[in-house]
């Protein structure tokens, strides 16, 4: 990990800090995280232990959780997916630090509900950057749920699925779908090119706007992520097709 001297904390306070709640099993990552996190002006919470983060996360709000997969008390999976079913942080992008770097822990993570993932030993300026990304993907959802900033596309009715984005909704046969900010743009712009194959290269740059470090395996993940939310039969597409060997297309009119 890199060698850094130690930062001083950013003090101004005319800025409400972001809230991290580090999960950290090793009380010198855990130490190090902290100390570079503050640096940037966020306002951490260390735990070393899976339940007692778990506890915090189902009481408390965060702005970004960083995870530890082998903390103590719980795998990163289960946490990850108790998280996304409770109300209070269902939304918080987490990322994972881990010191297992296949790919098929990087898939499980991902999978799981994980936004991003960093293997051990990782550099400080890397970890920054990835926390920065999030945390702005996070501010612009934010803003776009407010209010404060909306789109001008028009709502989107399709067999049975209606997509509104100034509202940021989902709805299917009447009923809503809770899509995270990157679920809802794949959605989003899929259907309003309805038939159209777009490339796994070309839904990198579109979704992930190159604020994050991904390869393309992640938009088979979101891809996974988002049937699972908005398909009868996941295994069998209504609307997200795989075209083989190219990407990902919704379904049009004479396919549905």
């Amino acid at each position: 990990m890199d060698q850094m001297r130690r930062p001083q904390p950013n003090c101004d306070k005319s800025v409400t800090s972001p809230r991290v709640l580090i999960v950290e099993g090793e009380p010198s990552v855990r130490d190090l995280v902290s100390q570079h996190l503050r640096h940037e002006g966020y306002a951490c919470d260390s735990v070393g232990d899976g339940q007692e983060a778990l506890r915090r996360a189902g009481r408390e709000r965060f702005d970004l959780v960083v995870l530890d997969p082998m903390v103590p008390g719980i795998d990163g999976p289960s946490f990850c997916r108790a998280v996304r079913r409770a109300p209070v942080n269902r939304d918080v992008p987490i990322l994972m630090l881990s010191a297992r770097n296949g790919e098929s822990d990087k898939v499980v993570g991902l999978e799981s509900g994980a936004d991003d993932y960093l293997t051990k030993p990782f550099g400080v300026r890397e970890l920054v950057a990835r926390t920065r990304a999030l945390l702005n993907r996070q501010r612009r959802k934010a803003a776009l749920a407010s209010g404060a900033a909306t789109s001008d596309s028009p709502p989107i009715r399709l067999n049975g699925l209606e997509i509104d984005p100034a509202r940021r909704r989902v709805r299917i046969e009447g009923r809503d779908v809770d899509l995270t900010d990157q679920e809802f743009r794949l959605l989003h712009l899929l259907a309003t090119h309805a038939g159209i194959v777009f490339g796994r290269e070309a839904l990198l740059a579109k979704i992930w706007r190159r604020d994050t470090f991904v390869t393309v395996r992640s938009v088979d993940t979101l891809v996974k992520r988002l049937r699972r939310r908005i398909e009868p039969d996941p295994p069998n597409p209504r609307y997200l097709l795989t075209v083989w060997g190219v990407g990902y297309k919704f379904a049009d009119a004479s396919e549905t």
